[in-house]
This record gives structure tokens, C-alpha cells and sequence, in this order.
């Protein structure tokens, strides 16, 4: 692949400056429209490919613990759920409002402020733009080439890259985890969003100590952009304090969410 030379990467930087939630300096040159675009493609994709759950209690229970999580996001996107057939305990959220849940998360995820606690923490990727974060910096270091067309094209090495990219790329066979600094972004802005929509931020410490016996184990932390489950946990519980206010302000204004 051809790569941008010097002065181009020099002047993508200095004008695609932005700031995350949470005041973190970032490098976001792909416009929101085309994020959103690429993130409509690739789960229209996921949607043809993979078999999904609709119209069961299962679904139904999904959908209301993200409409809650949702509806407290300061944005007029339309979000769109859908749950997977799929064994692994995962779920994700793509540019441009949309939600995926594993039906192999629900037996992890014990009850429905567990699950927003993941729904919450997936939709902080969105609202935190980390996707195009991670796009942006590939398409200023590898390749000029549009992106949306590798995705609506068919199966390429390229392809498989941006949707590890997008943060689905455990089913296309390339993993490409968000990064640390992502992770703990999302953690919190997802605490936050729980709390806020009525579910119980204290029951985001259980969902993950849930994952850590689920995992059997999980490599070093050094081995692994994740964090490891010891360190999120830790860093949800110094985060709780603060998401504990929100969470009783829904309570007081009759936020309360009853999913099942």
C-alpha cells in the first residue's frame, strides 16, 4: 500500500484535532457521516451472515435494557438492536447507532444492570468515537484508499482490517482489540450511562467479576491491551462514587427500568 507522505500525515494531525468525552486529545479525520455509513455497512453484513434472535423474550429483554441505556444519550441518533446467535459472551457497538448483543452474553451477564453495564460501556465506544479514532490513524499512516468501499466490496485482507477497525473483528478473523486508554474510557462513560438510565452501577464490579470466572482465566495484563479483570474491577469501583449521584437522580425522577 502507497503511504501519505510526511507533510500530508503533518497536516491531517493539525487539522483533525478533537477531544473526547472525557478530555482526551484525539486524531479524528474520517467524518462522523462516513463512520456512520461504514458502520451501517458492516452491520447490515453481520445481519445477512449470522443468525439472530427476534421477536422471543430474550430479545425483547435485550432491547429494553438498550432503549434505556439510549435514551439517556445526549444525541438524535436512531439506534438499532439486534441480538446474535452466537455462544461467546460479547457484545458491540458501531458508528452510526448500532447495537449488537451475543445471546452467549445473557448467561454471563446475571441481570439487566449487569447487561447495561456492557450495552453501556459498547455504546461508549460510539460516543467517545474510538472507532474513527483507530481508522483515522490507520488512514493517515497506510493508505489513502476509501474505506467504505473496501467494506462494501468483497472478502479482502483490507476488508478484514477495517472491521477489526470497527471492533468486529472477531468474526472475520482478526482480532484487534480497542486499546487500554479506550477501555477505560468507555468504562467509565458506560458507568456513567448505566447509572443515569436507572440501572444500579454497582453491579458492574459483579459483571466482571462474572467475566474473570467465565474466562478461566485470562493472560498477564502486559500480554493484552485489555485491561485485565483485576484492574477493571478496580477501576470501576474508584469510579462508582461519582456514578452513584446520577444513578439516584434516576431513581428520584422515576428512571427505573424493568426489563425482566
Amino acid at each position: 500500500m502507497k503511504r501519505l507522505s510526511l507533510p500530508v500525515v503533518a497536516a491531517l494531525v493539525l487539522t483533525a484535532c478533537a477531544t473526547s468525552p472525557l478530555g482526551r486529545q484525539q486524531f479524528l479525520f474520517l467524518p462522523a457521516a462516513e463512520m456512520d455509513q461504514m458502520g451501517a455497512t458492516a452491520y447490515n453484513e453481520m445481519k445477512e451472515q449470522q443468525p439472530t434472535v427476534t421477536g422471543t423474550a430474550e430479545s425483547r429483554y435485550v432491547e429494553c435494557v438498550a432503549e434505556a441505556i439510549v435514551a439517556v444519550v445526549d444525541s438524535d441518533e436512531q439506534w438499532e438492536v439486534t441480538v446474535f446467535e452466537d455462544d461467546s459472551a460479547n457484545a458491540f457497538a458501531l458508528p452510526g447507532g448500532k447495537i449488537g448483543v451475543h445471546t452467549g452474553l445473557l448467561k454471563v451477564a446475571d441481570n439487566q444492570d449487569q447487561l447495561a453495564a456492557v450495552i453501556g460501556h459498547e455504546v461508549g465506544h460510539v460516543l467517545a468515537q474510538h472507532s474513527n479514532e483507530r481508522m483515522s490513524i490507520q488512514y493517515a499512516t497506510q493508505t489513502g484508499t476509501q474505506l467504505v468501499a473496501a467494506l462494501a466490496g468483497g472478502d479482502s485482507a483490507e476488508k478484514q482490517t477495517l472491521m477489526g477497525l470497527l471492533g468486529v473483528g472477531a468474526q472475520y478473523g482478526v482480532q484487534l482489540p480497542f486499546s487500554r486508554k479506550h477501555e477505560a474510557e468507555a468504562d467509565v462513560i458506560g458507568l456513567d450511562l448505566m447509572a443515569e438510565a436507572g440501572f444500579d452501577p454497582r453491579q458492574s464490579v459483579n459483571l466482571w467479576q462474572n467475566m474473570a470466572a467465565n474466562s478461566g482465566g485470562s493472560p498477564p495484563e502486559f500480554l493484552s491491551t485489555h485491561p485485565s479483570n483485576q484492574t477493571r474491577i478496580e477501576g470501576l469501583q474508584a469510579r462508582i462514587p461519582e456514578a452513584m449521584p446520577l444513578y439516584q437522580q434516576a431513581q428520584s425522577a422515576g428512571r427505573t427500568p424493568n426489563c425482566g
